[in-house]
C-alpha cells in the first residue's frame, strides 16, 4: 500500500469521496486546494495549497508522495491540459508516483471541447513515463439532477433527445481509492451507471422525487457532437457496473428544488 497519496480536487464532489475512502483503508492522504485550509477544519488530512494553473505550490504539494489521484478539472480544453502538464511535470521531477487520471467515457468519440481535452490529458498522462492509471466513468447523478433542476424552472421542462447511463459519485470513488492503492494498470475498465434510459425517464424520476408537474420535452439538437451523443458514444452498457439508481441517489435529496444533499457514503 502506499505510504502517501496526494488527491489534486479534494475538497470537490468526487474528490472529497475519494479522500474519505483512502483515509477509511488507512491511508495517509495529502489534500490539495487553491485555497487555505479553513481554520476549523479538523479532518485527519495534510494539506497543500497549489494552484495547477499557474503552478504556484504544485511542487511542495507532490513532493514525497508515492501516488496521486487526480480529480481537480478545468471545464475549458486548453485549460485542462494545462493542469495536468503542470501536474505531470511536477511529479516528474519530484520522482515516480503512480499518477491517477479521471476521464469521462466517450471523449474518444464525443467531440466536445472539454471532452477533447480530457482526451488530450490522458494521452499526456499516458506519454509521461510515469507509472499510471486512466479511469473513465459515466456521467454522474449530480449532473443529471443538476440539469432537470435548471430545465424544470418553466412550465415545459425540455431534455435533450438521447439517451445516459448515470453512475453515482461515490461508487467510482471506491474503484479510484482501490486503484490507488494498487499498482498501476494503465487503462482501468471502465465505470458506468446501471440503468441506460432515455433523458425523459431520468427527468420524469426528477419530477417525482421532487413533487414537480412539469410537460417534459426532449429536444433534438442538430451538430456532431449532439449525434454522438444519439449514437450512444456516451455509453458503456458493458461496464455497468454501478448499482446505485438514479430513484436512489435522488433518495439522498432533502431538497430536491435547492442545493441541500446527503453526500454519498
Amino acid at each position: 500500500m502506499p505510504r502517501q497519496i496526494l488527491v489534486t480536487g479534494g475538497t470537490g464532489l468526487l474528490g472529497r469521496l475519494v479522500v474519505r475512502r483512502l483515509l477509511d483503508a488507512g491511508t495517509e492522504v495529502r489534500v490539495t486546494s487553491r485555497r487555505a485550509r479553513p481554520a476549523d477544519d479538523r479532518s485527519p488530512y495534510a494539506w497543500a495549497t497549489a494552484d495547477l494553473r499557474s503552478g504556484t505550490g504544485v511542487a511542495e504539494a507532490v513532493a514525497g508522495v508515492d501516488a496521486i489521484v487526480h480529480c481537480a478539472t478545468a471545464f475549458g480544453r486548453q485549460q485542462e491540459v494545462q493542469l495536468v502538464r503542470t501536474l505531470v511535470e511536477a511529479a516528474g521531477r519530484g520522482g515516480s508516483p503512480h499518477l491517477l487520471y479521471t476521464s469521462i467515457v466517450g471523449v474518444d468519440r464525443v467531440p466536445l471541447p472539454y471532452y477533447k481535452g480530457k482526451l488530450a490529458a490522458e494521452q499526456m498522462v499516458q506519454a509521461s513515463g510515469l507509472p499510471h492509471t486512466v479511469l473513465r466513468a459515466t456521467q454522474f447523478h449530480d449532473l443529471l439532477r443538476a440539469v432537470f433542476a435548471s430545465a424544470a424552472r418553466v412550465p415545459v421542462m425540455p431534455v435533450p433527445d438521447f439517451r445516459f447511463q448515470p453512475v453515482d459519485a461515490g461508487e467510482v470513488a471506491d474503484r479510484l481509492a482501490t486503484l490507488a492503492i494498487g499498482e498501476p494498470v494503465g487503462r482501468a475498465p471502465d465505470v458506468a451507471g446501471p440503468e441506460v434510459r432515455h433523458a425523459s425517464e431520468f427527468a420524469g424520476a426528477y419530477l417525482r422525487a421532487s413533487g414537480r408537474r412539469r410537460r417534459i420535452l426532449p429536444m433534438r439538437l442538430p451538430g456532431k457532437t449532439f449525434g454522438a451523443y444519439r449514437a450512444g458514444a456516451h455509453l458503456a452498457p458493458d461496464h455497468a457496473v454501478g448499482k446505485v439508481t438514479f430513484e436512489d441517489y435522488l433518495a439522498g435529496y432533502s431538497d430536491l428544488r435547492g442545493r441541500s444533499y446527503r453526500a454519498p457514503r
